[in-house]
């Protein structure tokens, strides 16, 4: 197998697993931060902002994920 075609099959597999990956963290993310507040609504504020920062952590190697296959995409031609 040439390395043009092993990448044609591979990076749509790769940008799918990113992509479950990262919905998956999201929702443990949101899910973890939603009890958090429940429990203790005082503290809602600070866990609002550690959630957005994890949740935008998450998506940032999500989008590093896709560069790389754009990157990868110039490889197979």
């Amino acid at each position: 197998m040439e390395i043009g075609t092993a990448l044609s099959f591979a990076l749509p597999l790769g940008v799918g697993i990113a992509a479950v990956g990262s919905g998956l963290g999201l929702g443990r993310a949101v899910s973890a931060a939603m009890e958090a507040m429940g429990r203790q609504p005082e503290a809602a504020g600070k866990i609002q902002v550690g959630m957005i920062i994890g949740c935008a952590l998450i998506e940032a190697l999500t989008i590093y994920a896709l560069v790389t296959v754009f990157l990868l995409m110039g490889k197979i031609a």
